[in-house]
């Protein structure tokens, strides 16, 4: 079948038209066709709105005075669910336009008078639908950037996650620590009402803390004997060996503060920077009292995991010197009137 003259020349964008009067949007759809663009010719303003929810349009021609509702009440509406669509205002006359602020506010991109100056108008649809074009093609690239910045940072976690997997292999006694740590992390963010977006972080700080460990060499980390200063200085060295793997990819950008400072003493004699009290991150503080927590529950080559109350008393004994003493009293009250949520972490790692 032969295809009529303006499917031929359709270019593939679509255009609402929108006026009360019929033979105004005759005139509109005849020369705008012309020019290949798909038309929707609508005399409804209500009608109008709800087509916009349904359907996709690039460019939206609307005239100014009409009933039941006049146009800039209709971008009013068209704004509350849709920001992104180009809108050109038509008026009957120059005197009748709405005022400049009201353009502004609604964020209409121009307005002109009806059909007197045809040539303006159509150069005012062609200068808009560059516009969308130049907006979809800046969505494209965005996508596509984000999508391949998904890929990299999933691909880095990957890394990551086998060398933390290859710390914990080493000594079977610190095997499921970090999978502990994160989520006694979240379980006193959850206590302390952070955000959804706060405990992916201390999720994430949770299962990576201790993954500059992969620079201390064996000797010192696989030790069963009383280290040296030097030795000691050498572990101390591993939050900030840990920090600096992770600074490469932005997934971990709010995650390193925990890296780096979980060693941070309240009373500022931690490392690696001595901070004090809440100059120290504030994930970081929440980090400690869940790793130290897991140091003292779970099993070393040189002791067994200490009894729940001597592990109560210590972190009562050091809240303020060692320990946050507010989230230090939150996680006492996890351990003495919520402890199922502390099981359920222990028996599934």
């Amino acid at each position: 079948m032969r295809k009529n003259i303006n499917e031929q020349a359709s270019n593939g964008y679509k255009i609402i038209c929108v006026d009360d009067e019929p033979g105004v949007l005759d005139s509109l759809s005849v020369f705008l066709r012309r020019d290949g663009y798909q038309i929707t010719g609508v005399t409804d303003p209500l009608e109008a709105i709800e087509r916009i929810k349904k359907e996709h349009f690039d460019l939206l021609l609307l005239d100014f005075i009409m009933t039941p509702i006049h146009g800039d009440q209709v971008v009013e509406e068209i704004r509350k669910f849709n920001k992104e669509l180009y809108i050109l205002l038509l008026t009957g006359h120059k005197d009748l336009a709405p005022p400049l602020e009201t353009i502004k506010r609604l964020d209409i991109q121009g307005y002109c008078e009806k059909m007197d100056k045809p040539d303006q108008l159509q150069l005012l649809v062609e200068s808009g639908i560059k516009a969308v074009e130049q907006m979809n093609l800046i969505k494209k690239i965005n996508n596509e950037l984000k999508e391949t910045n998904e890929k990299l940072e999933k691909a880095y976690l990957e890394t990551i996650e086998t060398l933390r997997y290859t710390v914990e292999a080493k000594d079977t006694y610190t095997r499921g620590h970090s999978d502990r740590v994160s989520a006694y992390s979240v379980l006193i963010g959850k206590h302390l009402n952070l955000s959804e977006e706060d405990l992916y972080t201390l999720k994430i700080g949770g299962l990576f803390h201790d993954i500059g460990k992969i620079g201390v060499p064996d000797s010192i980390l696989l030790k069963t004997e009383k280290l040296t200063d030097d030795e000691y200085s050498e572990i101390k060295n591993h939050p900030t060996i840990g920090a600096h793997i992770l600074s490469n990819a932005a997934i971990f950008e709010k995650a390193i503060p925990i890296v780096k400072h979980h060693h941070e003493r309240y009373d500022g004699h931690g490392y690696p920077s001595k901070l004090v009290g809440e100059n120290i991150p504030y994930f970081a503080r929440i980090a400690a009292v869940a790793d130290t927590f897991d140091a003292m529950t779970s099993r070393r080559t040189y002791r067994d995991s200490l009894p729940l109350d001597v592990v109560k008393q210590e972190i009562e004994k050091n809240k303020g010197t060692q320990f946050d003493p507010k989230i230090a009293d939150v996680f006492l009250d996890i351990l003495n009137n919520h402890y199922e949520e502390i099981e359920e972490i222990r028996n599934k790692y």
